[in-house]
């Protein structure tokens, strides 16, 4: 027996083989990041690969708190570190001590360019967000039909709110073509009269999640009609398909929860609506029963005749002022007529005759003494030249025709002389 090793030994020598080869204490090598993760120790864990191999690295904080870049999935770098054990897990890694960028990963380099692209199309914005239903019915759930995934969200579906019927569409989710069957599966679900439908996978290297940064899927998961919540890797993975879904979820599990309420939490809310509806419902009982109460005991109610009496002494109060204001009126109406009546130029018509014959008189007068007519029979004549008064004798010359008029008959002159020195 002594020539068996247990595991611990012989993983043990392995390590002292490792860290006494003076050609790998200090190792360069070129790669690209895989499977990143900074965990909250401040320590980095990933794995540097290339289109052949991996290798799990490890850089802890005091190293990377040197960086002057944020190492990310998919990055090219460039490392400086030690070959050693970790005898756990009896795997070999390097212990990171430098890091430089040597440019970005064709994946990463690919994904940053979709999704600018689709960004400047509007495919992100919130406006194209469709609501989720506060209570689904149906449930359609698009992932691998075996692993982690689809049982944590099929078990959080059932815990929280078993009510609901859960749709499987079973599909590729890892692979080349895992893109074309994922839209298949989505189209299909798509008509299946939905209520909300979750996407998703586990967690896994860019590469493995690379089937949701697929252009077309992106597409496909915009256009659908039913509301979709993408649940692809882990809280630290961000795919396009999380860009363009109407609701993006940290991980699987965390996606069921956001589809369904907890039907225990709804029964309570139910119960203390109905707890409200009750006391709102007594309430208003009581207040109606404090009216009716209020109304039993009105004065008035009880002594309806007293209500009729009043009603009535206010119509004969009315009933007499009208009285007064006609009677007023009739009065008034009456003066008036009595006033005619009593009228002297009604009594004496004569006296309005005479009265009108006066100023008659007396305008025929004025009239006489203005008529042309009357002066002429006090011996005046009026002369006219060329059909005008003549007012002025320069206005004549010799051979002019004149005509004078007198109070009987007209005398037509003929100048025949003029003098200069009298104006005659």
């Amino acid at each position: 027996m002594e020539k068996y090793l247990t595991v611990d030994a012989l993983t043990k020598y392995i390590k002292y083989k490792i860290d006494t080869d003076e050609h790998l204490q200090k190792v360069y090598l070129k790669g690209e990041i895989s499977n990143f993760k900074a965990h909250s120790s401040g320590h980095f864990y990933f794995s540097i690969k290339d289109e052949k191999s991996k290798i799990n690295a490890i850089m802890f904080k005091a190293q990377n708190n040197k960086l002057k870049f944020k190492p990310v999935e998919g990055m090219k770098i460039l490392v400086v570190g030690r070959i050693s054990i970790y005898e756990q897990a009896g795997t070999y890694q390097i212990y990171v001590e430098e890091m430089n960028e040597d440019g970005v990963g064709n994946l990463y380099l690919a994904y940053e360019q979709l999704k600018n692209k689709l960004e400047k199309e509007g495919l992100f914005l919130a406006k194209h967000k469709k609501d989720m239903p506060k209570f689904p019915n149906k449930i359609g759930v698009v992932t691998a039909p075996t692993g982690a995934a689809v049982k944590d969200i099929i078990a959080t579906l059932k815990r929280r709110f078993p009510i609901s019927e859960i749709f499987l569409f079973p599909c590729l989710v890892q692979g080349e073509k895992a893109y074309e069957d994922i839209i298949i599966k989505l189209k299909q679900a798509d008509v299946f009269n939905l209520d909300v439908i979750i996407l998703g996978r586990g967690g896994g290297s860019i590469e493995d999640l690379w089937a949701f940064n697929e252009e077309a899927l992106a597409r496909e998961v915009f256009a659908c009609q039913t509301p979709i919540i993408s649940a692809v890797g882990h809280e630290i993975d961000f795919t396009i398909c999380d860009f363009v879904a109407d609701l993006r979820a940290p991980t699987p599990t965390a996606a069921a929860e956001l589809a369904v309420p907890n039907l225990i939490d709804v029964l309570k809310e139910i119960i203390n609506y109905k707890n409200r509806a009750n006391e709102a419902i007594k309430q208003k009982i009581n207040y109606q029963y404090l009216i009716l109460n209020n109304l039993k005991n009105n004065y008035i109610l009880k002594n309806p005749l007293l209500f009729y009496e009043n009603k009535k002494q206010t119509l004969d109060t009315l009933v007499e002022k009208i009285n007064e204001k006609i009677l007023y009126q009739v009065y008034q109406q009456r003066q008036t007529l009595n006033n005619l009546k009593n009228n002297y130029i009604l009594k004496n018509p004569h006296y309005l005759y005479q009265n009108e014959k006066q100023q008659l008189d007396s305008l025929i007068t004025q009239i006489k003494l203005l008529n042309p007519l009357d002066i002429l029979e006090r011996g005046y004549s009026v002369t006219y030249h060329q059909e005008k008064p003549l007012t002025n004798v320069k206005d004549i010359k010799i051979n002019d025709i004149i005509h004078t008029r007198l109070s009987k008959g007209m005398v037509t002159s003929k100048i025949i002389k003029k003098e200069a020195n009298n104006g005659k």
